[in-house]
């Protein structure tokens, strides 16, 4: 830690913020704007401070996967900055546990962490337990927020009024109530669909088929899918119950649905395997989801299985095709096991062709030399433009300190130039970054061996997670046109389990013939 303080100290230390609200910023105490004006006013305040970079989520804080937090941690392991500042540390999370992860990750990419309300030294023992002590406080109150919310919702819910969200399909919400009224234009739709299922036997997804086909739609206009048509006949609320955290309550709401024909539809749905207490998904087996692309619709294609008498069967669908049957896409469902092993034989062959490398190597520097001129040109520009905003707050400063200037007059003007210029800065480093790395080498013959090996030994011994891991650091994606014409793309690898952004297939160059054939055997 010791070395890691005097390094930061040998220079302007590079200063990174957070900010962070829940919801929408109207009844929240600090906004996003407030956050941010306070912590720039801080930067501003100590010597040999420079804000370079800010990050901000406008969402919960008892999830760490938000996108301005994950480009802080990443940014912060790549060193672009050597400070991460937050106004208080339930900003940053509400968790015990997750704060101390997440302390435990700035310390390791060398960052040290601060908040400009709450005085404390992450760098020695008594200040790492004092924000550990501020998390305690902030997950408590976190949990006692939550009680009082469903403490809340509970007793909404023994009135029979709505809990929120959409009201279901067949209703409507009065607001001045809060309780469900009948839709008279949905509510035959909604009997219909109990009809289907309960007396005739239909699937779900049959009677989302039948829907579409008969020119029903969905609340949103979209055609009837079986999640739509399972979220109906999963609802107590046809028969006059309000559910919250697994009791029903009795609701003034009028009842669509006798309550012989709702039992009987949630017989079918435990016989069938769609009730929804007792599903599970594993989608670890699916070494390519969210990979493979359907050139028709846009859409990624998902895993999906099918249970026969003797064996399981796995897929990959198209997620409209899964979502609205053929009449969503009528794109072609895909043996997983066949397009798993031919997807791996077409990589194989991919890195042992030492042509195809070599040309996408070139490929790759033709592109990074012809984009030259341009980045070195915006790499002046915005060195010019970053020293004349930092000459004109000079100025600013200058006027102020001579009398000739009040502060009301130039406040507003210079901190919009201090926040120009922690954009600007931010950009000459990608720009530099760029710059310095665009240029590939091609990976030596022991790279593409060990490599090579590796990838056979992942997938011969590794778990499901890791070779699906392994495969979404080698393959950018599957392209579906047809069962006959399926096109993967691939990166090359500058290290066995690294990778670069030279492109194999439909970015650049197209796989080996052989390898296409294999992959059209996917049926």
């Amino acid at each position: 830690m010791n070395k890691k303080r005097q390094s930061v100290e040998s220079g302007p230390i590079r200063v990174a913020t957070y900010t962070r609200i829940s919801t929408d910023e109207e009844h929240q105490p600090f906004s996003l704007e407030a956050q941010a004006e306070r912590l720039g006013s801080y930067v501003r305040s100590q010597d040999s401070w420079q804000l370079t970079s800010r990050y901000t989520d406008q969402m919960s804080g008892s999830t760490l996967k938000r996108p301005g937090l994950q480009q802080a941690l990443a940014d912060g392991r790549a060193k672009r900055y050597d400070m991460l500042l937050v106004y208080r540390v339930d900003r940053l999370c509400r968790s015990v546990r997750a704060l101390a992860q997440l302390l435990e990750e700035l310390d390791q990419a060398g960052v040290s962490f601060r908040s400009a309300t709450e005085p404390f030294d992450t760098g020695t023992a008594p200040g790492r337990m004092m924000v550990q002590m501020l998390g305690v406080f902030a997950e408590f109150e976190r949990a006692t927020l939550i009680d009082r919310v469903i403490a809340g919702m509970e007793r909404k819910a023994a009135r029979g009024e709505w809990l929120g969200g959409h009201a279901p399909y067949g209703y409507r919400l009065n607001r001045d109530t809060a309780l469900l009224e009948t839709d008279e234009a949905e509510a035959p739709v909604a009997r219909l669909i109990f009809d289907l299922y309960a007396r005739k036997h239909l699937g779900a997804r049959g009677v989302a088929t039948y829907l579409s086909q008969h020119g029903h739609r969905s609340r949103p206009g979209h055609l009837w899918s079986h999640v739509g048509v399972l979220g109906v006949l999963r609802n107590p609320v046809y028969v006059g119950k309000i559910a919250f955290r697994d009791v029903e309550y009795e609701a003034p709401n009028a009842p669509l649905i006798e309550p012989e024909v709702f039992a009987q539809a949630q017989r079918l749905l435990r016989k069938r395997g769609d009730d929804a207490s007792t599903r599970r998904s594993n989608t670890t087996d699916f070494l390519l989801s969210g990979l493979v692309v359907c050139a028709a619709c846009g859409r990624r294609y998902i895993g999906t299985a099918a249970h026969g008498r003797n064996a399981r069967y796995r897929y990959y669908t198209c997620f409209s095709r899964n979502r609205h049957g053929s009449q969503g896409c009528r794109s072609d469902v895909l043996r997983a096991d066949k397009l798993d092993e031919a997807v791996l034989e077409s990589l194989l062959a991919t890195l042992a062709d030492t042509r195809l490398v070599k040309a996408a190597i070139d490929a790759s520097r033709l592109k990074a030399a012809q984009r030259a001129p341009s980045q070195r040109s915006e790499l002046r520009r915005v060195e010019a433009e970053i020293a004349h905003a930092e000459a004109a707050v000079q100025r600013y400063y200058s006027a102020f300190e001579s009398g000739g200037l009040p502060e009301t007059r130039f406040l507003s003007r210079v901190q919009a130039l201090e926040t120009r210029l922690t954009d600007l800065r931010a950009r000459l480093e990608e720009l530099r970054e760029s710059d310095t790395t665009e240029v590939l080498v091609a990976p030596t013959a022991e790279v593409m061996r060990n490599v090579k090996e590796t990838l056979r030994d992942a997938m011969l011994n590794g778990t499901p997670g890791q070779r699906k891991a392994l495969l979404k650091e080698l393959v950018v994606e599957v392209r579906v046109e047809s069962r006959d014409s399926i096109i993967p793309t691939f990166r090359l690898p500058t290290a066995p389990v690294r990778v670069t952004e030279a492109m194999v297939g439909r970015g650049g160059l197209e796989p080996p013939t052989s390898a296409v054939g294999r992959a059209e055997r996917c049926a």
